[in-house]
C-alpha cells in the first residue's frame, strides 16, 4: 500500500532534548552529567521516562514541579533551536514530494501550540495528553490513523523508540521507521524488537528517499 502520510514522535526523533533534561538536572540541583546518566539506568531497565525524579527524591510531583517552574519563570520553552538540524529539511523535502505530515507523540498538551508555532508544514500536532492516551498503547495508533483519515497501511510512523515505536506502530498495520539517535535509539538499536522496523535510518535526511523507494517498489509490485 502506498504510503501517504508520515507521523513523527517528538523526542529525539524531532526535538534534541539536551536542553530540556539539562535544565530539569538545574532544578534538581545536581549535575547534568549525572541525571543523564540516571536516565541511561531507566532506560535500560524499561521505566518510564519520568521515573528518573524518583531516584533523586522520593516524593517528586511532577505537575507541581511544572507549576513551580512555570511561576520561578525558568519553564522550558520549545524553540526552532531545539530541533535537530536535519528536521526543516526533511519536512520541507516530503512536503513537496506530496506526502502529509503529522507530529504525534508522548508529550503533555502545552507542548502543542509551540510546535505549531515553529511553522513546519504539518497538518496534525498532537499529544498524548490532549489525546488521554499514551503510546505504546493500540488506541493510540488507532487515533492517529482516524485523525488522518486514512488506513493504517498509508501512514509511516518515525520514531526513536522499538517499545514505544518501532512495536506497536508496525502492529497496528503502519509502516514502522526506526531513527537510530538519542539515548533511547542508541541503546534499543541492539534490543530485540529493532528488527521489526520495515525501515531504519540515522538521519531524517535519509528519509524522503526511503519513502520514495518504498512506494516505488511497491507501485512495482503491483503492476508485476
Amino acid at each position: 500500500m502506498k504510503i501517504e502520510a508520515v507521523a513523527f514522535d517528538v523526542g529525539e526523533t524531532l526535538v534534541d532534548e539536551t536542553r530540556v533534561w539539562s535544565m530539569w538536572a538545574d532544578w534538581l540541583g545536581v549535575p547534568a552529567f549525572t541525571l543523564m546518566g540516571v536516565m541511561g539506568t531507566v532506560i535500560e531497565r524499561n521505566e518510564h521516562h519520568r521515573r528518573v525524579f524518583e531516584y533523586f527524591r522520593d516524593d517528586f510531583d511532577l505537575d507541581a514541579a511544572y507549576q513551580a517552574r512555570r511561576e520561578a519563570g525558568v519553564a522550558f520553552e520549545l524553540g526552532a533551536g531545539d530541533l535537530y538540524p536535519d528536521v526543516a529539511g526533511c519536512f520541507r523535502d516530503l512536503d513537496a514530494a506530496g506526502f502529509r505530515l503529522a507530529i504525534a507523540g508522548n508529550q503533555p498538551g502545552d507542548i502543542e501550540a509551540p510546535i505549531r508555532a515553529l511553522g513546519l508544514p504539518v497538518e496534525l500536532v498532537a499529544a498524548s495528553a490532549t489525546w488521554g492516551v499514551e503510546k505504546p498503547a493500540p488506541a493510540f495508533y488507532e487515533r492517529l490513523s482516524a485523525e488522518l483519515g486514512l488506513s493504517p497501511g498509508q501512514i509511516a510512523y518515525v520514531g526513536d523508540r522499538v517499545d514505544n515505536d518501532v512495536v506497536p506502530a508496525r502492529a497496528a498495520g503502519m509502516v514502522s521507521i526506526f531513527i537510530r539517535r538519542g539515548p533511547w535509539g542508541y541503546i534499543h538499536a541492539r534490543r530485540p524488537g529493532a528488527e521489526r522496523a520495515h525501515i531504519k535510518i540515522e538521519s531524517l535526511a535519509e528519509l524522503p528517499a526511503a519513502l520514495s523507494a518504498w512506494n516505488n517498489a511497491n507501485e512495482q509490485l503491483k503492476e508485476s
